[in-house]
């Protein structure tokens, strides 16, 4: 469907395009990475029975799905995001009560005081204006409704992630990240996370950490590494040489972290909850 806004035109560029595309093709190995996330979530934001929920930045869907199925068939869970590739990834293994629905969540006019809770796992860091954004999505929801999110802390406490760039920056060119521009660390920063929900009109913020052990296979990681994140997108134009060269470095770089048959690290992270006034 056509989107709703022209706010976002970079991530939506992005995400529906080449890294849309290499994360629906990733969905498995995302999918078990960040699996001890969904119990976390789903638990502290649960509304009940039968309620009505929505899940931004959904991605492939398995938080959504993971949702409808605690809310049951009377119940109703939208996923949305901004990416055509893995909204048809959510679609293609969709089960009621969950819906899933391409749009930028910062801008889309959803119908007002329609959920009961909001959810998002690690998909709030990429709007171009948090705080419209966070405000649009306070508006869909009903008088304090919860917001429940995670979100990645700062790259020095998410080593595991930034070492792929460490390890690979003699061989592709990588340019130092904007800590305040849309990406996977830009709510690095709770104090941060903090006035932007205050001024889009949300209370009780709560900000705690929290750290996640979890594991890519050993199989899967060189694949992960090399085609996900700012050095997947520096390799999609190198000469075989540099790929191969990149490559050799990471799997000696990533080889301290394999235990039985797995990358294993922990996941610094924010939970953070909210509600509407």
């Amino acid at each position: 469907m056509p989107m709703t806004t022209m706010r976002n035109q970079d991530q939506a560029a992005l995400w529906n395009d080449a890294s849309g595309k290499t994360w629906a093709e990733m969905q498995d190995v995302l999918d078990r990475m960040l699996a001890p996330f969904e119990p976390l979530l789903v638990d502290a934001a649960f509304p009940g029975e039968g309620k009505r929920v929505l899940d931004v930045g959904c991605g492939a869907g398995a938080t959504t799905l993971a949702m409808a199925k605690r809310l049951g068939p009377r119940g109703h869970c939208l996923g949305v995001d901004i990416s055509a590739p893995l909204i048809a990834a959510a679609e293609a293994r969709a089960i009621a009560p969950a819906v899933f629905l391409r749009a930028d969540a910062q801008t889309h006019e959803f119908t007002p005081h329609d959920f009961d809770a909001v959810i998002s796992r690690f998909g709030v860091m990429f709007f171009d204006d948090p705080v419209a954004a966070f405000t649009n999505i306070r508006r869909a929801a009903r008088p304090h409704a919860s917001l429940t999110f995670v979100a990645w802390r700062s790259p020095a406490e998410n080593s595991f992630f930034t070492l792929a760039a460490r390890a690979a920056a003699p061989f592709v060119p990588l340019r130092a990240p904007d800590p305040d521009a849309p990406g996977q660390f830009a709510f690095a920063d709770g104090a941060r996370i903090r006035r932007i929900l205050d001024a889009s009109g949300w209370t009780s913020v709560d900000v705690r950490a929290v750290d996640v052990p979890t594991h890519i296979e050993e199989h899967d990681l060189i694949a992960y590494v090399t085609k996900l994140g700012p050095v997947g997108l520096a390799l999609r134009d190198a000469d075989e040489t540099t790929r191969t060269r990149t490559t050799e470095a990471l799997r000696a770089a990533y080889a301290p972290s394999l235990r039985d048959g797995a990358a294993r690290f922990s996941a610094a992270s924010w939970l953070v909850t909210a509600r509407a006034s």
